[in-house]
């Protein structure tokens, strides 16, 4: 467990790309690899403080790592873009809205509009089916802070290819993902931030997410204290010999590794 001066605690529920790793099928040597850290769930983060759960995208694997991790309580899901890998798993929290009622989620007006047509009956106030969840929608803007719990969250835009997405800074901890192009001005709201979190999801170049030379050149302009790549393909290589390559204050992330800011 790494620490940093903050009261935070991130999670890496999940650090993989679309398919995961393995991929189905897959004879890839880092898709037959036995060590733990190679076998990544389809990405998202955890972070907690005092008494707040958030999570930052809901994929297909949510429920395994909610189980995972015996998360209990959902204070709300911050969506980064509505593509299945980071949304699919929305179905799955009917049991934190049986105990708690509404589940806040934060997300662009776009994404919200394309989860109302893909999960109706979670949106739809009109014969509801008793066992539905239901969500309590709060529209994110681009230079509109709102609050998390007692913290503020700051939305940070970036694109992945032409497709608009955000990422988001709570405190000193900046997550973003599936980033391939970002504007100055969206680079100054983050710099100097102790805690990135970016993609880095293969060598050679891809034409909607940061290589690896992109995202390290991304963590120069940013200067955090350290950096954790994520939504990693098994192109990129076995975790343990790619992290020996990254400079000293960059780091692969893999599923299950958790930061505190304390």
């Amino acid at each position: 467990m790494n620490k940093i001066d903050e009261p935070l605690k991130l999670t890496f529920l999940g650090t993989g790309t679309s398919q995961g790793i393995p991929v189905i099928g897959s004879t890839h040597p880092v898709c037959l690899s036995d060590n733990p850290k190679d076998k990544r769930l389809r990405v998202s983060v955890l972070i907690s403080w005092e008494d707040y759960n958030f999570v930052i995208d809901c994929g297909p694997d949510f429920r395994q790592q909610m189980l995972r991790h015996q998360v209990r309580k959902l204070d709300g899901i911050l969506f980064t873009h509505e593509h299945a890998d980071h949304t699919a798993g929305i179905d799955d929290i009917r049991p934190f809205f049986f105990r708690q009622g509404d589940i806040p989620i934060y997300a662009h007006q776009r994404v919200v509009d394309n989860l109302r047509k893909r999960f109706d009956y979670i949106f739809s106030d009109e014969d509801r089916y008793p066992g539905a969840p239901a969500v309590k929608v709060n529209i994110v803007e681009n230079d509109k802070p709102f609050r998390v719990g007692n913290m503020q969250a700051h939305p940070i835009e970036a694109y992945h290819n032409r497709l608009q997405v955000f990422g988001y800074r709570i405190g000193g901890m900046a997550y973003l993902t599936d980033v391939k192009s970002i504007e100055y001005k969206e680079i100054e709201k983050i710099k100097g931030v102790k805690v990135l979190i970016v993609n880095a999801l293969r060598e050679e170049p891809h034409h909607s997410h940061f290589n690896l030379d992109e995202a390290l050149a991304f963590v120069e302009k940013v200067e955090p204290q350290v950096a954790y790549f994520t939504h990693i393909s098994h192109l990129l290589g076995f975790h343990d010999e790619v992290e020996k390559s990254l400079p000293d204050h960059v780091n692969l992330a893999y599923d299950n590794l958790t930061v505190n800011l304390n």
